[in-house]
């Protein structure tokens, strides 16, 4: 993942990620495999993070390169390989970089780019840089899939969430410490259609020690058209738009997901 300030956001978030319910639950990864399978593989994930999509796919036997900012998160990722089995882990390839700008001097049939990544891009010239650079890494006729989300009118309206922080469900570490995850929206951009999100983690050792850790990220949201504007410009030809992970039409439900699948023109 990536964002203005680099990674130490999410290196501070990395050792909770994994057990964060919200994250634990998406049904997003049974997607992303069966993308990859159709596609037969290589496939480049872009800010592949902990490999929380990764994995799966290197399980289903699909070969997969995992590219990231972060050095916590990757970190993250490795020690899970290494619990896999030998074949999976020969599948499997992670490089740190930024999604603005790598070079793996190789090419993919599809290039994922999951779980929002692409929305710690903060302005317009890095998007069009990030999907230049994914481009070059396309084969012709390849594809590209950006999982953002819709942005809800409703929820930009609603600014109980830029008050006290929301309580998540809590979960418990294999170490036994339990750790309650609340959010909330410390600054929006209504005009430039960002916001910076403040994460903050309550954590109780088994001994009764507590702790509290904070971070923030910003990310800036596109609206489906902008989007889909966003891929033109840059040599793609939108393909699908899906509204979730079962590939349901985009608008069947609100908000939804914004799911845009391009093919490198």
């Amino acid at each position: 993942m990536i964002d203005t300030a680099g990674s130490p956001e999410y290196d501070v978030f990395a050792e909770f990620y994994d057990h964060v319910v919200a994250y634990r639950e998406r049904p997003d990864v049974g997607f992303f495999v069966d993308l990859a399978r159709a596609a037969g593989g290589p496939v480049l994930e872009v800010g592949c993070g902990t490999g929380r999509v990764l994995i799966p796919i290197g399980q289903a036997g699909v070969e997969i390169t995992g590219l990231d900012l972060s050095e916590g998160m990757l970190e993250v990722c490795r020690a899970k390989l290494r619990g896999e089995a030998p074949e999976v882990q020969a599948l499997v390839r992670l490089h740190h970089g930024d999604m603005r700008a790598f070079r793996l001097d190789r090419t993919f049939p599809l290039v994922t780019v999951p779980f929002r990544a692409f929305q710690h891009l903060m302005t317009v010239e890095d998007q069009r840089r990030a999907l230049r650079t994914m481009r070059a890494h396309l084969m012709d006729g390849g594809r590209l899939v950006l999982d953002l989300f819709n942005p809800s009118i409703p929820f930009l309206a609603d600014d109980r969430w830029t008050r006290e922080p929301i309580p998540e469900p809590g979960f418990t570490l294999p170490d036994g410490r339990q750790v309650v995850r609340k959010m909330r929206i410390e600054r929006r951009d209504l005009a430039a259609q960002t916001q910076r999100v403040e994460m903050v983690y309550e954590v109780a050792w088994p001994d009764g020690r507590t702790e509290r850790s904070v971070g923030h990220f910003d990310l800036r949201y596109l609206f489906r058209f902008e989007a889909e504007h966003l891929l033109e410009l840059e040599g793609f030809a939108v393909e699908a738009v899906y509204g979730d992970y079962d590939r349901s039409p985009f608008g069947a439900k609100y908000p939804g997901e914004l799911i845009l699948v391009a093919v490198k023109g």
